[in-house]
């Protein structure tokens, strides 16, 4: 465990301790979907080094938030998993992700993982825009594969084949979030997303995600 601690009675002084250190909520968030292994995990959190990726790893194994194991041949390979607990931090992420949209100084068009697109998502759909729509959509980011499927005013989207979705969105999840969050349209970014199946369920299913207005910016008053 770590030897800083805030030494406050506080239950969110305390998840802080758990996972208040740089990189331990982003590791978090590539778990969420699935268990990966280290390489993994690298791969999708470039700015991190294996020394810290590792230290973060071990502290978050011995607050309980993730497991590792080893996989039987011929994979034989070891992943990293949240534990039932930590799954249940996604309501942090959704909290923390609405809120800080909604920051003025956020940057429009950095980069975001494959996982962090697709639990974008889950927390930004309108499902007042979903209606009585019922309908399947396939993402294809590489060669990581989810699943949307739209029924009953909800939206459920994982990890899942594209296979029999009535429409497909494939490419790069970056350009799919300039078409979500950032007002391109499909044809935008055609060199770097493609569109198959129904173009117009692809387009309304698009609209779904609306970002919450900005927070007023403050300036700072000099002193009299």
């Amino acid at each position: 465990m770590k030897k800083r601690a805030y030494q406050d009675g506080c239950a969110v002084a305390h998840a802080l301790d758990l996972i208040g250190d740089r990189w331990a909520m982003p590791i978090m968030r590539e778990l969420m979907l699935g268990p990966k292994r280290f390489t993994d995990l690298r791969a999708s959190l470039p700015g991190i080094s294996a020394n810290v990726l590792t230290q973060r790893l071990e502290e978050l194994e011995a607050a309980s938030v993730l497991i590792r194991r080893r996989l039987p041949p011929p994979a034989a390979s070891q992943i990293y998993e949240l534990t039932e607990w930590g799954r249940e931090s996604e309501i942090l992420f959704q909290v923390l992700g609405r809120w800080a949209c909604r920051s003025p100084t956020m940057q429009p068009g950095m980069p975001m993982s494959n996982v962090s697109v697709i639990l974008s998502m889950r927390t930004m759909i309108d499902r007042s825009r979903i209606g009585d729509m019922d309908a399947v959509i396939g993402l294809r980011f590489g060669e990581e594969e989810f699943r949307a499927v739209l029924r009953q005013g909800d939206l459920h989207i994982d990890r899942g084949s594209v296979e029999g979705a009535d429409a497909i969105i494939s490419g790069d999840q970056n350009a799919l979030a300039a078409v979500l969050y950032g007002g391109a349209s499909f044809d935008d970014v055609k060199n770097a997303l493609e569109v198959t199946g129904d173009s117009g369920l692809a387009r309304r299913f698009a609209r779904m995600f609306p970002l919450p207005p900005k927070a007023p910016a403050t300036a700072s008053v000099p002193a009299t």
